[in-house]
């Protein structure tokens, strides 16, 4: 098995799938069988996002037909017909936005529902247009092959849009799909939980999906495609002489994407670290470009400072007392109520008066609602202080 995981601006053009087709085809003549994940078209995530709020005041209407446009648009750009699945998709779609009109509220269950239209509609179209080049091509629901492991600490909200799954390496899944069809094609971002329920996992989890698909086929190797080639030692839109880094080892790329670099999720790493299973970035307007390469052995050498990355829209969580000064299990109690609020602490800054700590929103469910709750508790421990939206700066290198 291969899986190639392709991000929304790599199937939103005509150019981009007659790449995409390329690279399938390629590993066909390699031997290899391809697991095709690929995420909602670029801008569709954000759009529905927007169908939610628009139907709560009834002015929906305009925004589900840009959806629907956007998707006819390029289905008749690579020559194949609207299909019947993608119009369901489109009819669902519209009886969730009267559904919330009428009600005048959007659950955390229904939220996600909605969202991974985008990903189902997108790879209706991938999967017919793959099979119009000729490629023996199967579409499969990712919500039957990926399953959200229960998280009892967790939030309703945090299962339901930023969930994990078991990614064991699952022979009876092999079996089954090894008598599919010569390349299969899901959707990322989207998986079930115990009731059959469909959950997210996270904005930017495509990458993640993908992952747990190679753990759990024991792949080759996972490969990343997205709109650049790979993981630079700065982001190089802000920084033009940016250098491209052709290897990295698992531990070094974690920490590059955890500190904001955009072109892994940070969660991808862990499962393919675990089954030594090689992940590759490329570009897919250059599929040519070698790209980076993260395996076990791939941070080999002295020294050095591999890159600076920055993150935005993080929220810093100050606590404040002076009486945890010597004082026995402060950290340990305030850390609780974290867990206890089902929310993932990023970095930590002490003093002898003050601890800080930062929320990722890429890896919790943040609203007021949430952090109102975390305040009320702590604020039973030491003076709370919510600031933000702030960024981190990070220098990110091996024994610097």
């Amino acid at each position: 098995w291969v899986v190639l995981k392709f991000g929304g601006t790599s199937v939103s053009s005509v150019s981009n799938w007659k790449n995409v087709a390329g690279v399938v085809r390629a590993r066909l003549d390699e031997g290899l069988r391809p697991v095709v994940v690929h995420s909602a078209l670029s801008g569709i995530t954000d759009r529905l996002e927007q169908l939610l709020a628009k139907a709560l005041t009834g002015d929906w209407e305009p925004v589900m037909e840009q959806v629907e446009r956007r998707h006819a648009d390029l289905s008749r750009d690579l020559g194949i017909p609207v299909c019947a699945d993608l119009e369901r998709h489109c009819i669902d779609l519209r009886k969730m936005a009267s559904g919330i009109q009428l009600i005048g509220e959007v659950s955390d269950r229904l939220r996600a529902r909605v969202m991974a239209t985008g990903e189902l509609m997108a790879t209706r179209i991938g999967a017919a247009y793959l099979a119009h080049e000729g490629l023996d091509v199967q579409w499969l629901d990712a919500r039957t092959l990926l399953h959200a492991e229960e998280r009892p600490g967790a939030s309703a909200r945090a299962n339901y849009l930023s969930a994990t799954c078991v990614f064991e390496p699952d022979p009876a899944l092999q079996q089954r799909l090894a008598a599919g069809h010569s390349v299969l094609l899901t959707q990322g971002f989207i998986a079930s939980d115990s009731r059959g329920e469909t959950v997210l996992l996270g904005r930017g989890g495509s990458d993640t999906s993908g992952s747990y698909l190679a753990a759990k086929l024991h792949a080759r190797r996972l490969e990343i495609w997205t709109d650049v080639p790979g993981m630079f030692t700065a982001n190089p839109r802000q920084v033009p002489n940016a250098r491209l880094l052709k290897s990295l080892d698992y531990d070094e790329a974690q920490e590059i994407a955890s500190s904001g670099a955009k072109v892994l999720h940070p969660r991808c790493i862990l499962p393919v670290k675990q089954y030594s299973i090689p992940l590759s970035v490329h570009d897919t307007q250059r599929p040519g470009i070698e790209g980076t390469v993260v395996t076990a052995t791939g941070g080999a050498g002295g020294a050095r400072v591999k890159a600076v990355c920055t993150k935005k829209g993080i929220t810093l969580i100050s606590m404040d007392t002076l009486g945890m000064w010597h004082q026995v299990g402060f950290l340990g109690d305030a850390f609780a109520v974290f867990k206890e609020h089902g929310l993932s602490v990023d970095l930590v800054s002490t003093s002898e008066t003050t601890v800080t700590v930062s929320l990722d929103p890429a890896a919790n469910a943040l609203d007021a609602r949430a952090l109102e709750g975390l305040v009320t508790s702590l604020s039973k421990l030491c003076r709370v202080e919510v600031i933000g939206p702030c960024a981190a700066v990070s220098l990110v290198g091996r024994s610097i």
